[in-house]
């Protein structure tokens, strides 16, 4: 189960775990993306749903559930990508885009997390990747609320990481790097802020959204059976970095 995962990282993390093997259903609250994913997850010979959802809605997370695993019987993996961000100096920004960001971006991670994460800890196995930033680990200038959200996934995924671990239940996130993507494309594409962004990444370039693919089946899998806990970062070597030049 992907939620966020028709568009950007999200939709490439779904792609590889299908590719990899698994039967995947990626859902977003839109509707033409839900079907584009689930037909290219189809093309890969595996199976899927069309189904949308609203990670603002413990109600519409609920429905999720109910029907993949009415469908499927079971979710054995779960990953949280659906988030959003907005650039403004902090002192102005207003209370009601702190508490969308939030709500999206945290709480939105913690209901899928209660709500799929009940039958895991019931069935003691299953494994959870959230989706955290570079933003978990430093700030960013003028989006402060998306660093703050980010910052607490970190914190929740390692605290359920800790409150599962005897259950049989993995939770661990990763950390993209600087992927322009519907996200972040306008803050980063042909800008200052982008050059300075290349400038700290030893790699020299941004990543592509296939490259976060290989960590997501990592974690997902029997691989990562002793990895709990932990925020991998996927970032060409930024937050390695001191001075590249």
């Amino acid at each position: 189960m992907v939620v966020g995962g028709t568009s950007g990282l999200g939709k490439a993390m779904a792609m590889g775990l299908a590719s990899a093997g698994a039967d995947v259903v990626a859902a977003s609250r839109r509707k033409l993306e839900v079907e584009q994913t689930a037909s290219a997850i189809e093309a890969l010979g595996r199976r899927t749903l069309c189904l949308q959802v609203d990670v603002r809605s413990r109600a519409s997370i609920e429905k999720l559930h109910a029907a993949v695993v009415t469908h499927f019987g079971r979710v054995e993996i779960l990953v949280n990508s659906a988030g959003i961000t907005e650039r403004r100096p902090t002192i102005d920004c207003p209370e009601e885009t702190w508490t969308k960001i939030l709500d999206v971006n945290l709480l939105g991670t913690l209901r899928a997390c209660q709500i799929f994460g009940g039958d895991m800890l019931a069935r003691k196995s299953g494994a959870v990747i959230n989706v955290a930033s570079l933003a978990t680990f430093v700030a960013f200038r003028d989006v402060a609320a998306y660093g703050a959200s980010k910052a607490a996934v970190g914190a929740l995924t390692k605290s359920l990481a800790v409150e599962w671990a005897q259950s049989g239940v993995r939770v661990n996130a990763i950390a993209p790097g600087i992927f322009p993507t519907d996200l972040n494309g306008s803050l980063v594409k042909g800008t200052e802020r982008g050059r300075e962004l290349l400038l700290r990444t030893p790699m020299a370039r941004y990543g592509e959204a296939n490259e976060v693919a290989g960590a997501a089946v990592f974690l997902a899998s029997d691989a990562a059976c002793f990895v709990t806990g932990q925020i991998v970062a996927v970032d060409g070597g930024y937050l390695a970095s001191g001075v590249n030049c």
